[in-house]
């Protein structure tokens, strides 16, 4: 089952260099999330031929426009293309009143339920949860309010040896042994050991997306071991107090997080528009944390099971 990121915007407050502010399309197990809606995200999800209606949970990371002002553009198409389902977006407060002013004022009214979710500040809270999977906040140091994302799988089931596995066995005895448990008689004697006819369960992936921060070693202990993490690296050392007084990272304060959280990759992103090349960037966190990619505009980090 699938578990993929789509870099939709990597550029910090402004558009620059062709970079688009801040969005992530996140897609797990064909469930599609996008995270942070930065201007021209509806024409990235366009340009990748993405369908907006698959989207059905938009995740804000905090009110600073270039993490939002797509998403009215993206509400009103929706609109126009007759959505039906519900669309649920999760920000810290205020977001609500910007989207419900300007429909008031357009006088517009969407052909699909708009159900907000209050994120709370320095909350670290389950916020999002089904069969499959969780999201989970992660209190983040900015000058507003602001949230990570931490998207983990839950335990998957134990696997079916089709090799082994004896004919005739009825629906629940194959339920019973994906829950790891073995087949028993109606005598209540063990009939089938679990281990002889299953296989270990597929790997739980995870992903954090840690939107703009401070470096923040709390972090590290959240995240700690999943596979993929995108950390913003707004700035490179030489403007490291540029980055304190913003409350921005650096490009080695992000591989220091992930080298501290012992992460399998590093994304980095929301690149200043002082950056035309990005080569210092990535050759910053490369010497702290080895396994680093620059998170650009299309492209698509995979995790296999």
């Amino acid at each position: 089952m699938s578990f993929k990121v789509t870099i939709l915007g990597s550029s910090g407050a402004m558009p620059a260099y062709g970079r688009h502010p801040t969005a992530q399309l996140i897609e797990i197990q064909n469930r599609h999330f996008m995270v942070d809606c930065g201007e021209g995200a509806q024409m990235q999800l366009m340009r990748l031929d993405v369908s907006y209606h698959r989207i059905n949970h938009i995740f804000i990371s905090h009110l600073h426009g270039d993490h939002y002002l797509g998403l009215m553009g993206l509400i009103f198409t929706m609109h126009l293309q007759r959505r039906v389902n519900d669309l649920h977006i999760y920000s810290h407060r205020g977001l609500d009143e910007i989207i419900t002013t300007q429909l008031r004022y357009s006088r517009s009214a969407p052909s699909f339920k708009i159900i907000f979710h209050r994120l709370e500040k320095d909350e670290r809270k389950i916020i999002f949860e089904d069969e499959a999977l969780t999201v989970e906040t992660i209190p983040l140091l900015h000058k507003i309010r602001c949230s990570g994302f931490l998207f983990r799988e839950k335990p998957k089931p134990r696997r079916i040896d089709k090799t082994r596995l004896p004919e005739g066995l009825l629906i629940q005895q194959i339920a019973s042994l994906k829950r790891g448990d073995d087949i028993l008689d109606e005598a209540g004697s063990i009939l089938y050991k679990n281990a002889d006819l299953t296989l270990s369960p597929r790997k739980s992936r995870s992903y954090a997306y840690c939107s703009d921060t401070a470096f923040r070693e709390a972090i590290a202990e959240q995240i700690q071991g999943i596979d993929l993490l995108y950390h913003e690296a707004t700035f490179a050392n030489d403007e490291e107090l540029k980055a304190r007084d913003t409350l921005h990272s650096t490009a080695a304060h992000a591989a220091t997080i992930a080298k501290m959280a012992n992460v399998s990759r590093l994304l980095l992103g929301h690149f200043s528009a002082r950056y035309k090349d990005l080569t210092p960037i990535l050759e910053e966190a490369k010497p702290i944390f080895p396994n680093v990619y620059l998170a650009l505009e299309g492209e698509e980090f995979t995790i296999q099971e």
